[in-house]
């Protein structure tokens, strides 16, 4: 069952939607720090969105482990920041041409050959720090 996993990471450094979306069941839920959905137009959006910011996005797996219908991977997704980029709370961060490198945990359920669930879990501090964002900080001891 791990075989869509592995074409899902291959149409990712394509940047091939096409062929990303075929390996999402119909019902599928992906599920992130910017999103949680089971709509398809909102799954493929998310990834354009992506790939717009990090047009040279590129992950590369380090890990999968396989148990039956569940699924998980340790990658590192490169990419140049050289377009609009959407940051959680709406807002759109201009072109840094900034290079970020994140870990991530991406954990998936597979159903009849396709990905079911797909939940995405990665340092968002770590890419705003690499992208230049200063945060708000505050901290109110009382």
């Amino acid at each position: 069952m791990p075989d869509v996993v592995d074409r899902l990471v291959d149409a990712m450094n394509a940047h091939d939607l096409d062929a990303v979306m075929r390996c999402y069941r119909p019902d599928a839920v992906l599920v992130g720090p910017e999103m949680e959905s089971a709509d398809p137009e909102e799954i493929a959006s998310y990834f354009l969105q992506m790939w717009q910011g990090f047009p040279d996005l590129h992950v590369t797996l380090w890990e999968k482990l396989a148990d039956g219908d569940s699924v998980a991977v340790e990658l590192l997704a490169t990419g140049t920041n050289t377009g609009p980029y959407l940051v959680v709370g709406g807002d759109v961060l201009e072109a840094t041409g900034r290079i970020v490198h994140t870990r991530c945990s991406w954990f998936f359920t597979v159903a009849d050959g396709l990905v079911a669930s797909h939940r995405a879990y990665y340092d968002q501090l770590q890419i705003y720090a690499q992208l230049g964002l200063r945060l708000p900080l505050s901290f109110d001891p009382s």
